[in-house]
């Protein structure tokens, strides 16, 4: 299984606090309305700031 950075685990774990609060937005501005949503956003920040996180997958 793919290894994850403890700073990747904190980054998905405040944009899921931020999803459950209803202050989570999208690039666009819109509200985040599924948790799946959310880890990919907290994972996408945790990549920004050069976190341990696997590739994403390319389908």
């Amino acid at each position: 299984m793919a290894k994850y950075s403890e700073k990747a685990s904190q980054k998905v774990e405040e944009a899921l606090h931020e999803e459950k609060r209803g202050t989570l937005k999208t690039g666009t501005g819109k509200k985040v309305t599924s948790k799946k949503q959310a880890v990919a956003i907290g994972l996408s920040e945790a990549r920004k700031e050069g976190a341990k996180v696997p590739k994403q997958k390319k389908d």
